[in-house]
């Protein structure tokens, strides 16, 4: 397995105490062109890493929050290319935002797990996590990826094994998402002291950072998980926020520009709260 992505790397290295905050959007949500716009709104409200998905029709692990986002996004004409070409586009003005492409299997081997990796290096990628690899048939895509400097980024659950959590341990770079409820994103109410035993079993196996999403929906429940987590993921409480101020906007008769840039501004703000919420570190 090559190195870590410099990246991914140098932006948990450098927290100092503080807790990293990772938004998930959907690429082509609110619309194509905003997304590059959003995604530097992200960063400029306090996002360590940015967690884009690729839209899906079957996504099997996400909520109807995230599953609205995604069909959005598919009717509007996105996929795995242009998610590329955006990530492309940010990166023409920013150069340390870590992005991970957060989605499924089947676009990526119709693209071809080859041709995927370079273009992904190309575009700027820093991690994927592809929901449906698991990762004891993975070790040929990881090993892409790691040639690329992209780290390979996997889920662990409530009911994840021993043995999938040594496993993983050995694959993942990065860092590891744990899902910390059952079911899909948006879902359920948290137990902070059940995620912490968790975490606690995971590092036993994992080394690199652990981020905690499925269930943080405001800065409350981001502050109590960050306690035992070393990165909040935050997906569908954001998209909501997206959602309201875009049904506002076109309330208002406002133009499709308009209703982007109030999606912009009001997820910005709302991310600007669960980063002031968080550990800020020394």
């Amino acid at each position: 397995m090559n190195s870590s992505n410099e990246r991914l790397l140098a932006s948990f290295a450098n927290r100092k105490g503080r807790t990293a905050l990772i938004p998930y959007i959907t690429a082509g949500d609110p619309s194509i062109q905003a997304t590059p716009r959003l995604m530097h709104a992200l960063v400029r409200a306090g996002a360590d890493v940015i967690e884009l998905g690729v839209p899906f029709s079957d996504p099997m692990a996400d909520g109807p929050v995230i599953q609205r986002a995604g069909e959005r996004a598919i009717r509007r004409g996105v996929g795995l290319r242009q998610v590329l070409d955006m990530v492309a586009e940010f990166r023409l003005q920013d150069q340390n935002t870590p992005v991970v492409l957060m989605g499924y299997a089947n676009p990526i081997e119709r693209m071809g797990p080859a041709a995927f990796a370079e273009q992904a290096r190309q575009a700027g990628v820093d991690g994927v996590l592809v929901v449906d690899y698991p990762p004891e048939e993975v070790e040929e895509f990881a090993a892409l990826l790691g040639q690329a400097k992209i780290d390979p980024i996997f889920l662990l659950a409530p009911t994840s094994t021993q043995e999938r959590m040594r496993k993983i341990g050995q694959l993942a770079r990065g860092y590891v998402y744990y899902v910390s409820l059952k079911g899909v994103t948006g879902a359920g109410h948290l137990d902070t002291d059940d995620v912490a035993a968790r975490l606690a079993e995971i590092r036993r196996h994992v080394s690199i950072p652990v981020g905690v999403g499925f269930g943080i929906r405001d800065a409350d429940s981001a502050k109590r998980l960050s306690a035992c987590a070393d990165a909040v993921v935050i997906g569908s409480k954001l998209i909501e926020t997206m959602e309201a101020a875009v049904a506002e906007a076109g309330g208002r008769g406002a133009s499709p520009a308009e209703t982007d840039a109030a999606a912009i501004e009001a997820a910005e703000s709302w991310l600007a709260g669960i980063r002031r919420a968080l550990p800020s570190g020394g």
